[in-house]
């Protein structure tokens, strides 16, 4: 998702030819306990558009191009919405769904008592569903998290059961593990390992460098910020490894396993 919204944003600019944030806040996914809290949910995010007064009225939000409240009522084809499995949630039939989702989201526009659908008690979210078990010191005893939507008793388990994240290899450690990659993929590029933990812009050097910041990140889990330090480079320059990593590898003939085998 930030790789599509980032390049959304990067044409919308470049059309308006304006700079800057398009998006407010990264995009979150949340993890939803059962079929009420799935129902509050969809008709939460439906009816945004007539609170924030974007349109008049349910009515017209039918025509409003912007949500999927108008797939959900027939309007509108999106093969990309998955409409049936909300309607199922209201009827047997698309008609007697469609007829009982409008009211459903009518009675929520009349009601006063606006349901806390942003997953609890974080307002930020603590990164990939790895970082859940972090939650467990601090705050964690409010069982809440931006991405799990249900009952404490449901994040609690959800919390439970989330794999310990493994520890990331730092300092010491991390510097052995990149000076191990250079002098393999070194022996691979034909090019020294010294050369690959500079500042050198010669395209094997980068290929090398790429290969090594790839592997080091995606295979031994190092952070980007140890990776530079270890490769005497930005964060940037390693990130731009990382992506760029898996094209170096076939360019090269590598397999990503083998470095991790000498």
């Amino acid at each position: 998702m930030r790789r599509l919204l980032a390049a959304y944003a990067g044409r919308f600019n470049r059309r308006h030819r304006r700079s800057g944030h398009l998006f407010q806040n990264r995009f979150k996914s949340i993890l939803v306990e059962a079929d009420p809290y799935l129902l509050q949910l969809v008709r939460y995010i439906h009816l945004n558009p007539v609170r924030a007064r974007l349109v008049p009225s349910v009515a017209a939000l039918a025509r409003y191009r912007w949500t999927g409240h108008s797939v959900l009522v027939g309007h509108r084809p999106y093969a990309a919405q998955d409409s049936a499995a909300v309607l199922a949630l209201f009827g047997a039939s698309p008609r007697v769904a469609r007829r009982a989702y409008h009211a459903f989201v009518l009675a929520g526009l009349a009601s006063d008592a606006q349901p806390d659908l942003d997953g609890g008690g974080l307002r930020r979210s603590a990164g990939g569903w790895e970082n859940l078990t972090h939650l467990r010191a601090g705050r964690e005893r409010w069982r809440f998290d931006e991405r799990v939507l249900g009952s404490s008793a449901f994040v609690e388990r959800v919390i439970a059961s989330a794999p310990l994240p493994a520890p990331r290899p730092r300092g010491a450690e991390a510097l052995v593990i990149v000076e191990r990659l250079c002098q393999h993929v070194a022996l691979h590029c034909g090019v020294g390992a010294a050369e690959i933990r500079s500042r050198s812009l010669r395209r094997p050097v980068v290929t090398a460098r790429a290969i090594v910041s790839h592997c080091a990140v995606t295979h031994f889990g190092l952070t980007l910020t140890a990776t530079a330090a270890a490769l005497s480079v930005s964060r940037q320059t390693v990130l731009r490894g990382v992506t760029a990593g898996p094209q170096a590898l076939a360019a090269t003939g590598m397999r990503a396993a083998d470095p991790l085998r000498s």
